[in-house]
């Protein structure tokens, strides 16, 4: 690399560093990770497969029954722009903190909510900690784990996904066990508290040291060009979304769809939770096969792949095997999001620039990504089928592999630079 004006600290070589040992300290961060990650996604799985009994008692259309799942999103979105501000203001540990706390109060909220607008509002409230989580915790972990966050990545997606399973399989659970549908959805509160006791006491018992370049590092991320004017930002952005697209309109409409075509609820309602098991296992399983090399490229191909024939099967053949095709879309899906979470972080390694790429990334994305599953409720309405929605992701995922040829680790340096 020139030493030229533009050459920053924060610039990332492509060169292959192999990670060292995980210590009991890394297991240990990990494990509350976890803790942190099941909560992120049940508040939108958690919907689908109580959705009629939510429907008898609050009145709410198809069309407003899918703002359950799109309002949330929207709020990520809104909400990881304020991410750094927030950050600035309470710190990072406090920040994820109170998106935990956000999460919590919105659950336990639904158990006394008798209205749509109500349930709306709780999934704004529950939106906006998740986003505060989702754009604060890239970055602390990167600083943590160094070298080895293409791992630490691979672990928190793989327990956002395992999460979204849980929210789909043990919601009707205890929704039958206590006798009404508020109970499945107000339980995940339980989980969010549990999770933000256990961040608190890890960051009190071991907490991240300063990094010795403290100073310059923080120097570095004010000297940046803002996010807002970075075409890279952009790119991620668009490309997060179209990959979050695809499992929002999912996640809304699957068991619709199934239900469509003759399934039982509880059958549609399983393949939506095996869904988000295959989407778990590739998340985690994705970014360690593309840990040996700094080029994501090609791992991020295999996950559009998968997605890629995994609609197309759900599109033209739904009922000779939903298995296969729900698995290949899972795949895809869990795959994606983990490997651009990793490829943004790949780009800088200043944690705080990692972190305020994230955010914006995740910001645009999960915009981009709220708008899917309303569109496929729309073409339902209009169409009676949701064939057309499913194409429009085919042809979707068809662009972003286009696209991903851009993400190459030889023009990380010029994303900084401007050239």
């Amino acid at each position: 690399m020139n030493s030229s004006s533009h050459a920053t600290p924060h610039t990332l070589s492509p060169t292959v560093v192999q990670p060292a040992a995980l210590t009991w300290r890394d297991g240990v961060w990990l494990a509350v990770v976890v803790a942190i990650g099941i909560n992120l996604r049940p508040l939108l799985t958690s919907i689908s497969p109580l959705l009629e009994s939510i429907r008898h008692t609050t009145g709410l259309s198809f069309y407003g029954a899918s703002l359950l799942t799109s309002l949330p999103v929207i709020a990520m979105g809104i909400g990881a722009f304020g991410a750094s501000t927030l950050a600035r203001l309470l710190g990072e540990t406090r920040g994820v903190a109170l998106g935990l706390i956000a999460i919590a109060f919105a659950c336990a909220a639904r158990w006394i909510t008798s209205s749509g607008f109500a349930l709306m509002f709780s999934a704004v409230i529950a939106g906006i900690g998740v986003a505060a989580i989702q754009a604060l915790l890239p970055g602390v972990m990167k600083r943590h784990f160094g070298v080895r966050v293409t791992l630490a990545m691979g672990v928190f997606s793989a327990s956002i996904m395992g999460g979204g399973g849980l929210g789909a399989s043990l919601s009707p659970w205890v929704a039958h066990l206590a006798g009404t549908w508020h109970a499945g959805l107000a339980f995940w509160a339980l989980p969010a508290l549990l999770g933000m006791a256990l961040w608190l006491v890890l960051n009190r018992a071991l907490p991240l040291p300063v990094p010795s370049n403290h100073t310059q590092s923080a120097q570095s991320t004010a000297q940046l060009p803002s996010m807002w004017r970075n075409r890279r930002a952009w790119a991620l952005g668009l490309y997060f979304g179209v990959v979050n697209g695809g499992y929002t309109s999912l996640v809304a409409w699957l068991p619709a769809y199934y239900q469509q075509h003759g399934m039982s609820v509880t059958a549609s309602g399983s393949l939506l939770a095996m869904m988000t098991l295959f989407q778990a296992a590739a998340a985690l399983l994705l970014p360690l096969a593309a840990q040996s090399s700094h080029d994501r490229r090609p791992w991020l191909l295999v996950g559009l792949l998968a997605q890629l024939a995994g609609i197309a099967g759900l599109l033209a053949w739904p009922l000779a095997a939903p298995l296969p095709w729900v698995a290949l879309a899972g795949i895809g899906l869990g795959g994606s999001f983990s490997l651009t979470l990793v490829t943004a972080l790949d780009h800088t390694e200043n944690h705080a620039v990692a972190a305020r790429l994230v955010a914006f990334m995740q910001g645009v994305g999960f915009l981009i990504a709220a708008i899917a599953p309303i569109v496929a409720g729309m073409v339902r309405d209009a169409t009676g089928s949701f064939s057309a929605a499913w194409v429009m992701l085919v042809i979707g995922v068809l662009a972003m592999i286009a696209l991903t040829f851009v993400f190459s680790p030889r023009s990380y340096a010029r994303v900084w630079s401007g050239s």
